[in-house]
């Protein structure tokens, strides 16, 4: 097998072929000639096959093989062709793997953790179509083509975050992620608006390689650079899909959804989607000093402030939520600081290690009949070995411990942070160096509740209403189960070898990749960093002496003892001494109350932009609709009409001199306009 474009063809289009297969004869829709186990096959083997697709791809590319060209012209608009292509290079083939190994992790996940699932044919079904639509977004060589893989991945995650849709919650969620990313994706909508009308293409390379030209432009009517101007707007997309502030509200509610699709969507990919986005329009994000403060800026409140919700969270799927929020601040932060290549490795080694946490957390969920609440478990290492020590180390590559996966992103970012040269980059630094210790704070808080401690699941029956966020408003993630009770168990193989197949990437991919990826050339012409504005990876390259030497210095800098004062201060208060977190809750009432209200985000958007927009539409119902379009527009020209017709029955009387006369009064009136015109 040798790439071409059938191959591209084929990896794309192997996930939908079982989507729809899966959904129109699985799900009842055309009957049900395909069963529960045809689909899971058919679903799977379409993504094993992307999957292997991808691996050769990302061969071929490492030896040299670049791919940029159309396959498909979808439409003609004079001169403008708009096409399906493919961007095969090594952005995009490490996406591919990297998205198509997870779903496959993913979709095997999916037949123990959804085995009494009415809905388990649909669920497989969605998550097929979901891969089909993010290869298609990061395969893309065209902005047109990269909107509807946008569009197509936020389109499935509202169906799989609603997929019980039987519960008020989960359409409220569902419907709150999809509000939030029309608000991103309309400034996306303008950006791609403002680069298409100025640059008179839709692809890519010719996009940039007019980037000077751009560069030199202002808006019209203004003095604001225009390129500037386009990549805040594609930067205001990314924030919506990519959770960051303030346009994140809608992840931690996403956590409605059945847990394989946070997984895939919340931790590995659609999510990244902004971060790709960003990488891939490096060459014009680097002329925009403007543009890369504001995403460092942005990405260093979220890295800081969403992390820390992470501490008060019970509901274990919700903590690994705001984990997320906070990554994703911090690859943020390493676009902002031109450090595109890092946030890339990030990425890369957070889809694995996220993913893991993810899919660990549903096998504890699995283990304790459905209960999520971190308070009703304790000791459940000797119950759940395998679950235990692959969210283990799921932990330790979070946390950035030396020598993991996520330790070479992590350090990186942090010192990209210090390095870079644009407004907000000192207070970036500190906002990832401080949540360098929230971050071992929170994530050993739910490694020591749920695994070591006292086993507190045997009163877990009377413990339910604890938790406003876990239990009754979320139903449990129970997928049609309900509480069986007992002791906690393993979960069957299908659930702990993906988790095992995780852990291995999560362990090792960051010593294996980061110095081809970040210091290497494998970005070569792909990526664009200018080094005298911007000189973090310059400093960076310097200072590299190989991954031994790296890990080893780690324990001689700062962040390693922040994680190490995470570890021991999470060690203390919820192993040695649990009274200690609840004196600190009692002495900061004030803050608590802040925290658990999410800083009134939601609050906020509820009551004061929803409320408003409510008043807006009233009043533009009542003075707009009612007022002139029915009162004016159509209810005012019925009764001109009738005061016309009022009048002008009056000239009907029936006698002919009548008739006569008002023929001659229309004759000469049309000889008087025609004699008084000018010739």
């Amino acid at each position: 097998m040798s790439s071409s474009p059938n191959l591209y063809l084929l990896i794309a289009l192997a996930p939908l072929a079982g989507a729809i297969l899966a959904g129109l004869f699985g799900t009842g829709f055309l009957g049900r000639p395909i069963g529960r186990r045809a689909s899971h096959v058919i679903t799977i083997l379409g993504v094993l096959i992307s999957a292997i697709g991808s691996v050769v791809v990302l061969g071929d590319v490492l030896n040299g093989l670049r791919f940029d060209g159309a396959v498909y012209t979808w439409s003609l608009i004079g001169q403008t062709k708009l096409e399906i292509g493919f961007l095969i290079d090594p952005l995009s083939a490490m996406m591919m793997v990297v998205v198509t190994s997870v779903s496959l992790m993913v979709h095997i996940y999916t037949i123990g953790y959804m085995a009494d699932d009415p809905g388990y044919q649909r669920f497989f079904s969605y998550i097929s179509l979901f891969t089909f639509s993010m290869l298609m977004l990061v395969m893309s060589n065209n902005m047109v083509q990269l909107f509807f893989g946008w569009e197509a991945v936020g389109l499935v995650s509202y169906l799989l975050i609603g997929f019980w849709y039987t519960r008020p919650t989960a359409i409220f969620a569902n419907m709150k992620a999809f509000l939030i990313n029309r608000v991103g994706d309309f400034g996306f909508v303008l950006g791609i608006g403002l680069l298409f009308a100025y640059a008179g293409t839709m692809n890519y390379g010719e996009v940039f390689a007019q980037a000077d030209k751009l560069a030199g432009m202002t808006l019209p009517g203004s003095d604001w650079m225009l390129l500037t101007v386009a990549c805040i707007c594609l930067f205001i997309g990314a924030m919506g899909k990519s959770a960051q502030v303030p346009l994140h509200a809608w992840l931690p509610d996403s956590m409605e959804g059945p847990t394989p699709i946070s997984a895939l969507i919340h931790a590995a990919t659609m999510v990244t989607a902004g971060i790709f986005m960003v990488a891939r329009f490096s060459p014009l994000f680097e002329l925009s000093d403007t543009a890369l403060s504001f995403i460092i800026v942005i990405g260093a409140i979220g890295a800081l402030f969403l992390g820390i919700l992470g501490i008060i969270q019970n509901d274990i799927k919700r903590v690994v939520a705001y984990s997320t929020l906070s990554q994703l601040g911090y690859m943020t932060v390493a676009l902002g600081a031109s450090a595109y290549s890092v946030a890339i490795f990030h990425l890369m080694t957070h889809a694995f290690f996220k993913a893991l946490l993810f899919l660990g957390a549903g096998s504890v969920i699995i283990g304790m009949h459905h209960d999520q609440d971190i308070r009703n478990m304790g000791g459940l290492r000797k119950y759940m070995p395998i679950t235990w020590i692959t969210f283990l180390l799921g932990t330790l590559a979070l946390v950035g411990t030396p020598f993991f996966s996520g330790f070479y992103s992590k350090e990186n970012i942090i010192e990209a942070a210090g390095q870079a040269n644009v407004w907000g980059a000192s207070f970036a630094y500190y906002a990832v160096l401080i949540g360098v210790f929230v971050t071992s704070l929170y994530s050993f808080r739910v490694y020591f509740l749920v695994f070591h401690g006292k086993e507190r699941f045997d009163t877990s029956d009377h413990g339910h209403g604890h938790d406003a966020h876990g239990h009754d408003d979320h139903g449990h993630d129970d997928h049609g189960h309900g509480h069986h009770g007992g002791k906690p168990h393993e979960s069957p193989w299908v659930v702990t070898l993906p988790l095992i197949l995780l852990a291995i990437p999560s362990v090792f991919v960051g010593a294996w990749a980061v110095d081809p990826m970040v210091f290497g050339k494998f970005f070569d012409g792909v990526i664009k960093v200018l080094p005298q504005q911007h000189p973090a990876m310059h400093v960076l390259s310097e200072e590299w002496h190989g991954w031994v030497a790296y890990g080893l210095h780690a324990f001689q800098t700062l962040p390693f003892w922040l994680v190490v004062a995470g570890f021991v201060i999470s060690w203390y208060c919820y192993l040695i001494n649990p009274k200690v977190p609840a004196a600190i809750k009692a002495n900061l009432s004030g803050v608590n109350k802040i925290l658990e209200n999410k800083y009134y985000v939601d609050w906020f958007n509820e009551q004061v932009i929803a409320r408003g927009l409510r008043c807006l539409g009233r009043g533009l119902w009542q003075t707009g609709d009612r007022g002139i379009i029915d009162g004016i527009l159509i209810n005012g020209s019925a009764r001109v009409v009738g005061w016309v017709a009022a009048i002008s029955r009056h000239l009907q009387s029936g006698f002919i001199y009548h008739y006569a006369f008002a023929m001659i009064i229309g004759v000469m009136a049309l000889v008087t306009f025609f004699v008084l015109i000018p010739q």
